[in-house]
């Protein structure tokens, strides 16, 4: 699988706002409670690295709306045996983009994209989510369009270049994500407050860090936690403070006041700690 990703992001960041046609949110069959484009979705060891890593701040639930699951405050949410199902992903903040040689504007983005040179801070690391590496092989191995596919339509050029899917890029569904992907939490009143604040896209620290310790505990095939685990990843991700974290609080601000500028990421995440992106080869 090859794609050119040089000056795109397309599936880093919420590009609607570029768009003459409706963009299809990758619902895989699901509708998110919360509208954010281009959600990761992360796998339970990979949550656990976060935690481990000190950068759970990073880390946001979604949950599905379903007829018929589980009613908790004004939502009726799609639920695995009486439990709210939900997914874990990674948070996005307001950035100063500017992706297809579209002037930099605010746009919503993944928080390790980096502004200037619409690279990924963490490509090739250890944290490094699969649902990235692999993309978007998943997608094809599905026959859903790709966002690839998409921003040739709207802008374009010629982003994937071959349809091969890697061998291991391969969808969970049913009972294989049970635990792994997909996640229930154990008590529906606990998260009657948090559901609509995650509806309102306001969720609170406490509200992040419940719901990712839930996964982080989660046991595969199981709806089962462990709760000592979920004690100890609760605590260590409500008191996550990294240069993410604060990136995000500062991209909030900026992003009502100021002209976009992709080199305030210098100030607001490099300084910080983000880690720097390589750019692109002139040739």
């Amino acid at each position: 699988m090859e794609v050119d990703c040089q000056g795109c992001a397309g599936c880093c960041l919420d590009w609607r706002p570029l768009a003459d046609g409706s963009l299809d949110h990758e619902r895989r069959g699901r509708q998110p409670l919360d509208d954010t484009y281009n959600l990761v979705p992360l796998e339970r060891d990979e949550i656990r690295s976060f935690v481990d890593a000190g950068l759970a701040d990073a880390l946001v639930p979604r949950l599905w709306l379903g007829e018929g699951g589980v009613s908790v405050g004004d939502s009726e949410l799609a639920a695995i045996a009486g439990r709210p199902a939900f997914g874990i992903g990674l948070r996005t903040a307001p950035k100063p983009v500017g992706p297809f040689g579209h002037d930099p504007t605010w746009l919503s983005s993944c928080v390790f994209l980096d502004p200037t040179t619409l690279q990924c801070r963490i490509h090739g690391e250890d944290l490094y989510p699969d649902t990235c590496r692999t993309y978007p092989g998943t997608n094809l191995r599905l026959a859903v369009e790709t966002e690839c596919e998409r921003v040739e339509r709207e802008h374009g050029g010629r982003r994937l270049r071959d349809d091969e899917p890697p061998a291991d890029a391969m969808p969970r569904f049913g009972p294989d994500a049970l635990g792994t992907t997909v996640f229930a939490h154990p008590d529906p009143e606990r998260i009657a407050d948090a559901v609509e604040r995650l509806r309102e896209t306001r969720a609170t620290a406490a509200d992040r860090a419940e719901f990712a310790a839930v996964a982080a505990a989660a046991s595969p095939g199981t709806t089962a936690i462990e709760e000592q685990y979920y004690e100890r990843a609760r605590e260590r991700v409500r008191e996550a403070d990294s240069w993410v974290g604060r990136a995000i609080d500062e991209w909030e601000s900026r992003a009502e006041t100021t002209d976009p500028v992709p080199s305030m990421a210098d100030a607001v995440e490099v300084r910080r700690g983000a880690p720097a992106t390589p750019g692109w080869d002139d040739d």
